[in-house]
């Protein structure tokens, strides 16, 4: 998908050439092959054309590289993992614009147990940070499919969700501090690493989730958490989206704070993992209309929490909640629960055409927009596959309807607005959200605008012209000026 709307001049020669004497030997690339790949996304086709890759690996490289385009008013694309579902770290078309990427920028700058945070750099792995936590017995929260690929400058710069917002928060409750370098080239350093800092507005939430629209994230505190030493895990077969809220009820009220992950999975989702992921199997013998993997975990001795686990299971059984379980007899079968859970958008891109949604809604009005968007959609188009999957806990649901047999990707590609239009007012009517975690990129760019008051637009606008007056970073993504 292009979705081109934007058609500026390409970047003059002369100012590729100041920008690769600056980036110096290795810190560059510019062979039309070697960028493609950074010009297309993993999923769903967003591509574009850069005629340079900026690699620097300091703040202040990125500072002098963002001056030169500044000056110049070349376009930037900041650009992590490039792992996103939007099209926010790919380029336009029309080779107006260079990308920066942070990924060389993968220090850990400081770990303070004390203090439980760990100052780290833009292009670290998200499952590295998570490494590094644990080896000084401290748990990094964040955990999303992408995590072995996607780095922390772009989880901060999406305010990445994942599988245990219910408990510990998304990214923006996950980040203390940062060190931004503005679309003037200046350098903010925002990296404090305290809870409590009441002097002004707090100006690091301007740039989380920004999706590198305001500046490039060159440095960030992050929480650090107590490391679980109790885990315990469950994959529930249930009869309706209403039973899933209502356990989710019952187990808070049980449970507490203890309940760190509740996902909810349609029997659809979970076939297609069977279809396409090698090496699955389905957790509970038997059909049901939808599961849920469901994770608890605290402080103790391995297994001490197992007893309270199975005994709120039962008593939800008895309450008529769950038709069946299967509680995970050890790590690795956990682990293999889990991986039937993140393999879902792997499997799903595998299984032909789609249109997915990040949406959410409050979570008691979850089972409700289900069933409403599910009929108006196989009222529209009768035979129509509906894939839901996502974060109960959070009110964050994947709702992914799949072609009805016999259509073409291009074909149902082009029912994207009707079919986004019927999910997106029913979301809106229930006082959700049109992107709950994945952010809005170019994909969601036109249902921003259209959703979004007038006011509210008026605010956005104010914040990136002050910022970004000559629109340079990263141009055409979230909001359009």
């Amino acid at each position: 998908m292009s979705n081109e709307l934007r058609v500026a001049a390409p970047v003059e020669v002369s100012v590729i050439e100041r920008l690769k004497a600056a980036a110096g030997p290795g810190g560059y690339i510019d062979d039309p092959k070697d960028l493609e790949g950074y010009s297309k996304s993993w999923r769903d086709d967003w591509k574009g054309a850069v005629p340079l890759l900026l690699r620097p690996k300091t703040t202040a490289e990125v500072a002098a590289l963002v001056k030169i385009c500044a000056e110049t008013k070349t376009a930037i694309v900041p650009q992590g993992g490039n792992t996103g579902l939007t099209g926010a770290s790919q380029p336009h078309a029309d080779m107006s614009e260079v990308i920066i990427s942070t990924s060389r920028m993968n220090s850990v700058r400081e770990v303070d147990v004390a203090n439980d945070t760990m100052t780290v750099e833009p292009g670290v792995i998200l499952q590295e940070v998570q490494r590094v936590a644990a080896d000084h017995d401290r748990l990094f929260p964040l955990s999303l499919g992408a995590e072995g690929s996607c780095q922390i400058g772009g989880n901060i710069s999406t305010n990445a969700g994942g599988t245990q917002v219910l408990r510990y928060g998304n990214t923006r409750a996950l980040a203390l501090g940062l060190e931004v370098v503005l679309p003037s080239g200046e350098i903010w350093n925002g990296l404090r690493s305290l809870r409590k800092d009441n002097t002004g507005y707090d100006l690091k939430h301007l740039f989380i989730g920004a999706e590198g629209t305001l500046g490039i994230v060159t440095a960030a505190v992050l929480r650090l958490f107590p490391l679980p030493s109790a885990t315990e895990t469950a994959w529930i077969a249930l009869q309706s989206p209403e039973k899933a809220v209502e356990l989710l009820s019952f187990m808070k009220s049980k449970l507490g704070e203890q309940v760190s992950g509740f996902e909810l999975l349609q029997r659809s989702v979970v076939d297609l993992v069977l279809e396409h992921i090698p090496d699955t199997e389905d957790p509970i013998n038997g059909r049901y209309p939808w599961y849920v993997l469901t994770e608890i975990s605290g402080q103790g001795a391995p297994g001490s929490l197992s007893e309270l686990f199975t005994d709120t299971l039962g008593e939800a059984a008895e309450a008529g909640l769950i038709d069946d379980a299967a509680v995970a007899s050890s790590g690795l079968q956990g682990q293999k629960f889990w991986r039937m859970r993140e393999e879902m958008a792997e499997a799903q891109k595998r299984a032909g055409p789609s249109i997915k949604h990040d949406v959410s809604v409050p979570v008691s009005k979850i089972p409700q927009f289900l069933a409403e968007a599910s009929a108006a959609l196989e009222a529209a188009y009768p035979g129509i596959n509906i894939v839901t999957f996502g974060h109960v806990g959070d009110g964050n649901m994947h709702y992914n309807p799949v072609a009805p047999d016999g259509w073409t990707r291009q074909a149902f590609a082009g029912e994207r607005d009707k079919v986004n239009r019927i999910v997106h007012d029913l979301v809106v009517g229930h006082e959700g959200s049109i992107s709950a975690e994945h952010g809005v990129g170019r994909l969601r760019l036109d249902e921003n605008m259209h959703y979004k008051s007038a006011v509210e637009i008026d605010m956005l606008r104010t914040v990136k012209r002050a910022l970004d007056p000559d629109n340079i970073m990263n141009p055409g993504k979230v909001i359009r000026l």
